[in-house]
């Protein structure tokens, strides 16, 4: 009989996900309760949203929190999203060069 360790993330008790590791669970959980805070701030807000805009909204803003901090402090949008892509190579960055020889003088 094999041992299967599972970690669930519960929210108001209601399994929402289930993780294979507990920091996989956890980073889910941080990403919910920022989702909550953000639903809070935008109900809070003058805009007037359904139930379901906010919570759609709350919940890509959590999700895309790193864009959305860098967008925050005034970052460019296509260099926030340029960073989450992977950099070359250095010798995919360089132009190779080649050496020109001078030509043999003749006598």
């Amino acid at each position: 009989m094999a041992v299967v360790v599972q970690y669930i993330v519960v929210r108001n008790g209601v399994e929402k996900m289930t993780f294979a590791t507990k920091k996989e669970a956890d980073a889910h959980d941080k990403m919910l309760d920022i989702a909550d805070n953000l639903s809070a701030f935008l109900k809070a807000s003058k805009i007037k949203l359904s139930d379901d805009q906010n919570e759609e909204i709350a919940l890509l803003l959590a999700q895309e929190r790193d864009t959305v901090t860098a967008l925050l402090r005034g970052v460019a949008p296509s260099t926030a999203s340029a960073k989450k892509k992977a950099t070359p190579a250095k010798s995919e960055a360089k132009p190779k060069t080649t050496k020109k020889t001078p030509p043999a003088a003749t006598a």
